[in-house]
């Protein structure tokens, strides 16, 4: 998948707003799956792109997280972080699948599907430069954010 062009989606997003990564053209774009709103990995996830958002500006790139919750959860999630960037909705997971994040996972000793935590980096033209799977939260946007830079 990698250097491969990026179709273009669209996805219900905060703010009342709809994401295309067409509309995007010309700038660097960051999405970020994450299994679930409010959940302590996830927070911590979000604040640290968050805290870097500015940076990711100055880099002419774009942040996206994006997982199953539906708006009014993200709407209440990006509030009560104050995250500078929108939530997409993906409930019915046609950008997971796109991306392929969905995983079986084991959750409380029972299997289940969910979102692999993942971020992918697609450059100005819409091709992806780079991904990383199975994510750890600790340090993760600043990774991102160096690799974003030396685009």
């Amino acid at each position: 998948m990698l250097e491969t062009k990026i179709a273009d989606f669209t996805l219900p997003a905060t703010g009342g707003q709809t994401f295309s990564l067409a509309a995007q053209a010309g700038k660097i774009v960051v999405i970020y799956f994450y299994p679930k709103d409010s959940t302590p990995g996830c927070t911590s996830e979000g604040q640290q792109f968050r805290d870097l958002y500015a940076d990711f500006l100055a880099a002419n790139a774009v942040v996206l997280g994006v997982s199953r919750d539906s708006l009014k959860s993200h709407e209440n999630f990006k509030a009560k972080q104050s995250f500078p960037f929108a939530l997409g909705s993906d409930a019915d997971e046609a950008v997971c699948a796109l991306f392929g994040v969905i995983k079986e996972k084991m959750m409380y000793g029972k299997l289940c599907r969910g979102i692999e935590r993942s971020t992918f980096v697609i450059d100005r033209s819409g091709v992806l430069r780079r991904e990383w799977r199975g994510v750890k939260v600790p340090g993760h946007a600043e990774e991102v954010l160096a690799f974003v830079r030396s685009l």
